[in-house]
């Protein structure tokens, strides 16, 4: 056998290697996608279609409209708008100060309590519900929205991506903004913080959803529609509401994901991008 022929070969062997792994991805983005088109072509078309295709059947909004009026959606979505903004804030600010302690500071204790903060991402939240309903009747803050974020205020991971990035920001830059005089805490907030951007996007992107589709916790700490987020809405809703009227549930379910998707189409550059530069894959 040749050189050129041996080449060929392997040639040959590594395009079929790529039209195997191209076939796999296409075959889980299908069934990846199935439910969403299930849902899109039920969603949007009257009842009597849910369960059968026509091409022909025609298209209608009424199903949103009905979904929105048989359910206090506006409360739910609000509720959920305010527990993802509370979570988010205060996991930036203790996220911050943490990870730029874990970075640039070196004192007694510091790799043991890093550990013991990445191991917190070892850690079910599903393990500690009973504590944490036990201290937030403590605390007399049972059904409230108070309840719903404060176990998550504090991120194990949130932590450990700041500090990779600030870890990866030249030391140079805080010297020379020392010699202008910023202290401690102003060299944080205009040197590391600005350039931690896109790592703050993408973990505001993994916090916001996780936190606006996280069921359990919700369903057990609340009781009341004022302070149910839009999940636990959505399900007491489908049970007890519409019973089995698929286009009137997928009409509400797609506004309750709706929002997710479209953020995520709209920052997934920055998303990947942030995460590449931490070195995480």
């Amino acid at each position: 056998m040749t050189a050129r022929s041996l080449s060929a070969g392997i040639g040959r062997s590594v395009d079929y290697d790529r039209l195997l792994n191209s076939l796999g991805a296409w075959a889980l983005a299908l069934i990846w996608f199935l439910p969403l088109i299930y849902a899109l072509w039920t969603a949007f078309h009257p009842g009597e279609f849910a369960t059968r295709f026509d091409p022909l059947a025609p298209l209608t909004l009424d199903n949103f409209a009905r979904a929105w009026e048989a359910a206090p959606f506006a409360r739910y979505f609000l509720n959920t708008v305010l527990l993802v903004t509370f979570i988010l804030v205060g996991q930036f600010v203790l996220c911050t100060l943490a990870a730029y302690a874990f970075a640039r500071y070196r004192f007694p204790g510091s790799s043991i309590l890093f550990t013991l903060v990445l191991l917190q991402l070892l850690v079910m939240p599903d393990i500690l519900i009973v504590e944490n309903y036990a201290t937030m009747r403590m605390l007399g803050l049972v059904d409230t929205i108070a309840a719903i974020g404060l176990p998550y205020i504090a991120s194990g991971f949130g932590i450990f991506l700041l500090r990779q990035t600030f870890m990866t920001v030249p030391k140079e830059l805080e010297e020379a903004a020392r010699v202008e005089g910023a202290g401690p805490l102003g060299v944080m907030l205009k040197v590391y913080v600005p350039l931690a951007k896109p790592t703050y996007l993408a973990y505001g992107l993994v916090s916001v959803s996780h936190h606006w589709n996280n069921f359990l916790w919700p369903l057990i700490v609340t009781n009341s529609v004022e302070t149910r987020p839009v999940t636990v809405g959505l399900s007491v809703f489908s049970a007890v509401d519409q019973g089995i009227d698929w286009s009137i549930i997928t009409a509400a379910t797609l506004m309750t994901s709706g929002p997710l998707l479209i953020a995520f189409l709209l920052f997934q550059r920055q998303f990947v991008q942030s995460f590449m530069r931490a070195g995480i894959k």
